[in-house]
């Protein structure tokens, strides 16, 4: 099957930047008619599964006037990104087994949110400050006493947790705590997916007649959730645990053919995303003799790093990648057909 067109729809960039709402009768029908035309048949009888995680592609991330918009270097990274993923979305209907995607997903009282902490002066702490372990001990911030109920701890079993946390992600060499703009709140616009790329995955869903799949993460207190796969720590100051892996996810996404991997941040969830993958494949293929990290393909772009004031990401992104791609997966373009990337299934 070669690249297939796209909808006429679809045919204003401007649309990936915009909210409204889809006409899910409107393109029901015409997905219908568009798999009659096109030859498309059930994502059931795909001889070769394909898999594609999208990783928080939600308006809070991707619209210009998010919470949190994923700018990149050129300043409408998240947006641009959009684009081309709709585009391959469309062009490759036929070969998309199945979507996956991914929810950030938060309440305001967060260890990653202002209101959990208070600096020196009784206030909360500016959006995209970084909190160290230091910081806490010398005072310079601590909990918000009026946090703790919510987050389920005691005023002192709050503040022993948030020591304990900024010291973990330290050790474990994870970026440091930062707080981040109240974003992908559950119940808000910004928690939604971007109506484009909605608009996308239910016209696959008609045509295909592939249920998506949908995956909550980070609605935790007491952890960030960066990674669809793993919260950033598991387990409290007491030592029990107050989180766990998503194993059945690692299951489905190990189960494909091959993986495409889309979303937002290319710096934080998504690349803590593929690096908790590409573990979990060094333990069941650690001479790569099974060809599980082979599977793999992440689309360079339609992805796009955090930069935010004071903080660019760009290059720890790229390291990253360069990182899975020495361990086997491989970075492509959405512009390139599917067919000329390297080991995908035919």
């Amino acid at each position: 099957m070669g690249t297939l067109p796209i909808p006429e729809f679809f045919s204003d960039p401007d649309r990936v930047s915009r909210l409204f709402r889809v006409p899910y009768q409107k393109r029901e029908g015409e997905a219908r008619a568009w798999a009659r035309e096109h030859g498309i048949g059930p994502a059931s009888a795909d001889a070769r599964r394909v898999g594609l995680l999208l990783v928080d592609c939600q308006t809070t991330f991707c619209l210009p006037d998010g919470e949190l918009f994923v700018a990149g270097r050129s300043g409408h990274g998240a947006v641009k990104d959009s684009w081309r993923l709709c585009r391959f979305i469309y062009e490759n209907l036929g070969r998309i087994t199945e979507i996956v995607a991914t929810l950030d997903t938060h309440t305001a009282i967060q260890v990653f949110h202002p209101h959990f902490f208070l600096d020196g002066n009784g206030d909360p702490p500016a959006p995209y400050t970084a909190i160290a372990s230091a910081d806490l001990e010398a005072g310079r911030f601590r909990v918000n006493p009026d946090a703790a109920a919510a987050a389920g701890l005691s005023v002192d079993k709050l503040g022993r947790h948030a020591l304990h946390y900024c010291r973990r992600l330290e050790a474990a060499g994870k970026y440091a705590l930062v707080v981040w703009p109240y974003h992908g709140m559950l119940g808000g616009v910004g928690h939604a997916l971007v109506p484009a790329i909605e608009e996308a995955m239910f016209f696959h869903t008609i045509a295909r007649s592939a249920q998506p799949v949908y995956e909550t993460k980070g609605l935790n207190p007491l952890t960030e959730n960066y990674s669809a796969l793993r919260p950033e720590v598991l387990e409290g100051a007491d030592g029990r645990p107050i989180a766990e892996p998503n194993r059945a996810l690692f299951e489905r996404l190990l189960s494909y053919d091959a993986l495409i991997v889309a979303g937002q941040a290319k710096s934080h969830c998504v690349a803590w995303t593929v690096s908790d993958l590409a573990d979990e494949i060094g333990r069941r293929d650690p001479d790569g003799s099974g060809g599980l990290a082979r599977r793999v393909f992440l689309l360079e772009d339609a992805a796009s790093p955090v930069v935010a004031p004071g903080a660019d990401f760009t290059d720890a992104a790229n390291e990253a990648y360069d990182g899975f791609a020495e361990a086997g997966m491989a970075r492509v373009l959405t512009t390139t057909p599917v067919t000329e990337w390297p080991g995908f299934p035919a």
